[in-house]
Order: C-alpha cells, then sequence, then structure tokens
C-alpha cells in the first residue's frame, strides 16, 4: 500500500503561539509575493517568481528543520521556506532588488536564488536539478564526519525528469543518505504538463524501485498533512535510516515566473479550480475550527504582517546598489587565502619518476598531509587503482571511507564533489577520460565555476577535477581528445596542463592546497614516457600557478606550448639549432591562469612567435594566445603569429591517420621554417 499521509483535522500538538508563527509566514510570503510584483511594475526589480499555492509544505520543511544545523538547498520557488528557515523578508528584498548587501548573492544572481551561509542555505543557481547531486554531497560528507545533520533539497516535479535527479536518488539510496528531496508537484513545468513529463504523473510511483527510500505522498496544500510526512522523514534520515522523498501536490496561483503568462496555456476553468486548493484558506480554515483562533485575530494578524511587508520592501530599497569596481572580486579565492601557500621551497631532486607515479605520490603525500580530502570516481579504488594507475595503493593505505569507486556518472562524480567541498571536505575527483566528462559539464560550468563568485565569497567549492586527455595513443575520437580550450572558456576555474612528473607532482599538490576548483589535465600519452620523467620534488615542493616555463633558451623564434607538444617542440628546436636558427620554447604549464609576461617577454626578444598545441587548431587555446600576443606585443613582430595545431577533425584510431591528424615534430619545424623565412 502507498506510504500515503492522511490528511490531519487535529493541530498535531502545536502550541497556539507556534501556530500564529506558522500563519504569519503562510501569509507573509503571500503578501511578499504580492508586493514583489507590484515593484516590478514600478521598474524596480526586473524577475520575478512566486511561491502562492505551494506555502503550506515549504512552511512545513522549514518548520522541521534546524535552521544552521542542517543544510538546505530550497529551489526558486522556496521563498516561504526560506522565510520559514530564518531569512528575513528585508533580506528576500534585498535579493529581489539586487543590491550590495544581499546575502544571497550582492545582487550577482536573479531574484529567488536563495543563499545565507550563517543559516547554511547553500547558494543556488538557476539550472534546474543541479541541486540534487550537491545534496547528496554534502549529506556524505556529514556522514563520513560522524554527524546527525539532515540535508533538504526541493524542486518542482519538472526537474526530476532530469537525469541528474535519478542519479542523485540512486546514490543516496544507495549509501543510505540523510537527504529529505521534497518534490513539489504543481502539475506544470513552466507550461509543459506533467502528463508530458513523466509516467503515471507521479514522482512518487515512478521513484518505488530505488531500494532504501522511503517515499510520502502529501496534499502539499495542507500544512498538517505535510508536516506529518516532514517530521517522519527528518527523524528518519537524522536516525540514519536513509534518503526521503516527499511528493507533495501543490498548486501554482501564479504564472511559472513575472515572464510567463500561463493563461496561454491553462483553460481557466483549471485556473478557477486551483483557486480552491489555495492553501491559506485552508489553514485559516483549520485554525478556526480548533477553536484557538477567532477570525478577528486573523485579520489583526494580515493587517500587522501587511505592514511589515511594505516597511521590510522600503528599508530594502534605501541600501546601496554593487559597486560596479567589485564586479571581479572572488572569482578566484582572495589574495589572503593563497598567500598561505610556499612555492618552490625546494628543488626537485630525488630520483627520477614517471608522471604517472608522480601525480599518485602526490595524492598520497596530500592524503596523509589532510585528513579532508577525499579521492572518488570510477575504478579509483584498489585492486584496479584507476585505469592508469594514478590512484593505486591509495585505498588499501587510506581506506575505502576516504578512496572510493562511484557509479559510472560524471554528473554524479562532480556534483557530489561539489556537495563535499561545500561542507568543507577536500574532494579530489577522477574523470576516467576526458572524453567523458561533458555529461558532468552542467555541473563544472553553472556550479563548481560559479559557487564563490555567485554567492560574493559566501559559499566555496575547491573541488581538484583530474582526468586524462591526449593523443598519440592509438586511443581513437572519444579515448583522444583535448578540451583545455572548451573550460578555458569559463571564468572561475583554473587550468592545469603539466608535460613532465615534476611539473605534475608540484602543480597537483598546489591545486589540493588551493581553495579554487581546479581542472587538472594528464597527458596519456606522458604517462610513462621516460622523456616526460623527471627527478621527483619531495613533499612540500608547490608550483604556483600562472607562472610559465622557459624550457629552452634562443633568440630568433619563440615557440609556445604545452602538454605532449612541449616534448616534439625541443626536439624540433634541437634540430633547428643545426641550421642556424635559435628558438626559445616556452611551456606554459597552466592554462588558467597563463603566464602573459613570459610569453610577451620572449616575443620582444626574438620577434616571431610560434604556437604550438595538439588541440584542434580552429578556436583551439592557440588562438587566445594569439590574439594576446597580437595586443601586447605587436610593435615587436618580425612576422605573422602562427599556430600550429591539431587536425580540425576527431582524431581516428588508425595509426596513419592519427599521425596525420596530430601535430608531429616534422610539423613543427616545417612551421618554424615557415616562419623564419620572413
Amino acid at each position: 500500500m502507498p506510504n500515503t499521509v492522511a490528511k490531519k483535522i487535529d493541530l498535531l500538538g502545536l502550541k497556539k503561539e507556534t501556530l500564529a508563527g506558522i500563519y504569519r509566514n503562510l501569509i507573509l510570503a503571500r503578501f511578499m509575493d504580492q508586493k514583489m510584483l507590484i515593484m516590478l511594475k514600478q521598474g524596480k526589480s526586473f524577475f520575478h517568481i512566486g511561491c502562492s499555492g505551494h506555502e503550506a509544505v515549504q512552511i512545513a520543511a522549514g518548520f522541521s528543520l534546524q535552521p544552521g544545523y542542517d543544510y538546505v538547498y530550497p529551489y526558486y520557488r522556496d521563498l516561504a521556506f526560506v522565510l520559514q528557515f530564518g531569512l528575513t523578508p528585508e533580506e528576500v528584498f534585498l535579493n529581489f532588488l539586487a543590491k550590495a548587501d544581499d546575502p544571497s548573492s550582492g545582487g550577482r544572481q536573479m531574484p529567488n536564488h536563495y543563499g545565507h551561509k550563517k543559516l547554511r542555505i547553500v547558494s543556488q543557481s538557476s539550472p534546474t536539478g543541479t541541486q540534487y547531486l550537491q545534496a547528496v554531497g554534502t549529506a556524505l560528507a556529514a556522514v563520513k564526519q560522524g554527524k546527525d545533520e539532515v540535508v533538504y533539497v526541493s524542486s518542482g516535479e519538472g526537474s526530476s525528469s532530469q537525469g541528474d535527479f535519478h542519479e542523485a536518488v540512486n546514490w543516496a539510496s544507495r549509501e543510505h543518505l540523510p537527504v529529505i528531496f521534497v518534490i513539489q508537484n504543481n502539475k506544470y513545468a513552466i507550461s509543459v504538463h506533467v502528463s508530458e513529463q513523466m509516467t503515471g504523473q507521479s514522482v512518487y510511483a515512478f521513484t518505488a524501485g530505488y531500494e532504501g527510500l522511503t517515499r510520502f505522498h502529501v496534499d502539499g496544500t495542507d500544512f498538517f498533512a505535510s508536516y506529518d510526512a516532514l517530521k517522519q522523514a527528518v527523524s528518519r534520515a537524522r536516525q540514519g535510516d536513509g534518503p526521503v522523498l516527499i511528493e507533495a501536490e501543490t498548486v501554482r496561483l501564479l504564472p511559472h515566473s513575472s515572464s510567463d503568462s500561463q493563461i496561454k496555456y491553462r483553460p481557466k476553468e483549471e485556473l478557477e479550480k486551483e483557486k480552491k486548493k489555495d492553501p491559506i484558506p485552508k489553514f485559516e480554515s483549520q485554525l478556526l475550527k480548533s477553536g484557538l483562533f477567532k477570525a478577528e485575530e486573523l485579520e489583526e494578524l494580515k493587517k500587522k504582517i501587511k505592514s511589515e511587508v511594505d516597511e521590510a520592501a522600503e528599508r530594502a530599497e534605501t541600501h546601496s546598489q554593487p559597486d560596479p569596481s567589485t564586479l571581479y572580486h572572488f572569482l578566484y579565492a582572495p589574495e589572503e587565502e593563497t598567500s598561505r601557500l610556499k612555492y618552490e621551497k625546494t628543488q626537485p631532486s630525488g630520483k627520477r619518476v614517471v608522471v604517472v607515479d608522480a601525480i599518485n605520490h602526490a595524492l598520497k603525500e596530500e592524503m596523509a598531509r589532510d585528513e579532508r580530502i577525499h579521492v572518488f570516481g570510477e575504478d579509483v579504488a584498489d585492486d584496479k587503482g584507476g585505469v592508469f594507475t594514478a590512484t593505486s595503493g591509495l585505498s588499501t593505505q587510506f581506506g575505502r571511507d576516504r578512496c572510493f569507486n562511484t557509479p559510472l556518472a560524471e554528473s554524479s562524480i562532480i556534483g557530489v564533489a561539489i556537495g563535499m567541498a561545500v561542507y568543507g571536505l577536500k574532494p579530489v575527483v577522477e574523470i576516467q577520460f576526458g572524453d567523458y566528462i561533458w555529461t558532468g559539464m552542467m555541473q563544472i560550468r553553472n556550479e563548481l565555476a560559479t559557487m564563490r563568485w555567485r554567492s560574493n565569497n559566501s559559499w566555496t567549492a575547491p573541488v581538484v577535477v583530474r582526468t586524462p586527455v591526449g593523443g598519440y595513443i592509438h586511443g581513437g575520437l572519444c579515448h583522444s581528445q583535448n578540451i583545455e580550450g572548451f573550460f578555458a572558456h569559463l571564468p572561475g576555474i583554473k587550468i592545469a596542463y603539466p608535460s613532465n612528473a615534476a611539473d605534475a607532482k608540484g602543480l597537483l599538490k598546489t591545486a589540493i592546497r588551493g581553495n579554487d576548483p581546479v581542472l587538472f589535465l594528464e597527458h596519456k600519452g606522458l604517462y610513462r614516457q621516460s622523456y616526460a620523467s623527471a627527478p621527483e620534488p619531495d613533499s612540500e615542493y608547490l608550483l604556483p600557478f600562472g607562472k610559465a616555463a622557459v624550457k629552452r633558451e634562443g633568440s630568433d623564434l619563440t615557440i609556445v606550448c604545452w602538454g605532449a607538444l612541449v616534448h616534439k617542440s625541443l626536439e624540433a628546436a634541437r634540430i633547428l639549432e643545426e641550421e642556424g636558427v635559435s628558438a626559445e620554447v616556452i611551456d606554459i604549464r597552466t592554462i588558467n591562469p597563463l603566464d602573459v609576461g613570459t610569453i610577451v617577454d620572449s616575443v620582444k626578444k626574438t620577434s616571431k612567435v610560434l604556437i604550438a598545441h595538439e588541440d584542434t587548431r580552429f578556436q583551439g587555446f592557440g588562438a587566445e594566445i594569439a590574439a594576446t600576443v597580437a595586443e601586447e606585443a605587436f610593435e615587436y613582430l618580425d612576422g605573422p603569429v602562427k599556430r600550429l595545431g591539431g587536425a580540425d577533425t576527431p582524431v581516428p584510431f588508425s595509426p596513419v591517420l592519427e599521425k596525420a591528424a596530430l601535430p608531429q615534430i616534422e610539423d613543427v619545424i616545417k612551421a618554424a621554417r615557415t616562419l623564419m623565412a620572413y
């Protein structure tokens, strides 16, 4: 039988004072919706998403949890929830008006994207569904730290069609994590009706197959029915009995947003019928029937709340707008957070080590140094130890609690890592091949890279994402991609691409100890090459991001390169020297930040520059370097800025075709000779 919570006539033991507070927040949310729509028409803001019709279940959820102790991931329609959870009306209006003092984002996000560090409301962004996996990560972190904190995550029914929802429910159910999924089903995802959205038109129904998931189906317009379910859900989760899903049937009394007109797609008769399910008259009726309240009391409360809303809005309007000079603040960790790192205190002087072993040693040393570090991904635990053995021995040495396998789901890996980082742990995750990172792109671009900036430095997610990239291994088109060009376009995430073992170890340790998200690219073709080996640095060798290495000095030509092309360029430079050409070779080492100074200084000396990289030439990262050189060193150039890249095709499997597609030593030499002819 369905675990359906019946409507309750009694008040579940709640006292009059408590009920008055609940009623206040119900009315407060409704009046704030109305006030914001008025202010919108007055041109004081530009967007609004209403919670009208959803208030009962939201208030029940906020009332059931512990603000400042439990973590919550509300969605954009959760106004009543955040009010019950502790946000003040003035703080909500600051968010609506995009004021500098907005605690959610300092005016950086649209209205209704809530966040509050002290209350533990994690900064939310616009993509529907990304919050689920982050909530799972936070719950996983809480369990690993031995805490009984509960994590709340909510959405409309439309978002449950996202793959991230199913990945999150799967992970939470499998691990028995204290996550409460509250799905507020108002039957419409903007204009798409639930009949076009999901099988059975019920989240409760289609999640029946997740073993370990407790489910409730409630009338979300009835506070007492909702509270009964939420109280049970929180109790189960806090006691370690696993995740709970609550599907709450609600009504959407306003259009999807202020940009929507629901009369275009909803019949008038339906809208009139929905009004009869309004949760506020229903709650008022229950209060009056209880005999604890009189109609006059409720009317008096409404008048007071209406005045409170107007006053809060007026106060919020007096606050300052964000200062344009702060636009670039908090894209990355502030200087005071990064200055503690001591770079290049020692020099690599150990036995020679190949790249993959240097990475493995860096992970082991950092895990031994900091218990917050957790390594996870597909096949990373022993006995496999990663498909390239980069994580070999980690789970044996530190236990499966700190190095563990994940489902084959890249979005899950990234999303869960974000949630763990938000909690305060230090995830280092592996995406098995860079070619398969794309299913995690939403979590990386819209969540990981923006967390610090969009929350105005309230929340951070210093996740290190390791992934093997590159060709020259006969891996074909889905095991040979270079991805740095795509990710270089994303503000907020640093990118490393080392070419040798010493740099790999030093940069990885810096990435782990830093407070920024990092995409750490490891060229699989260099993992075990002797020419990419180097004397191993010690455990305190940290290499700064944004510091290129001049691998070979020269006076006639500058070759800017990274990854596998560093070694091919060095060999090309040796051959060119026999022809009387002195080529300077620069290994940029990190894509973001890019060491522009070293490149420009070299061009000033040589007057000619060749940019050589493995990725496709068109829209490759070399184009950005070329543009920068043209802007910063134009007057020093004695020839065109020349680029050498891979073919503008996928990388083929045939060794003959692969050789034609990827830059070879002879291609570097040919490009250099052409440039030297100027």
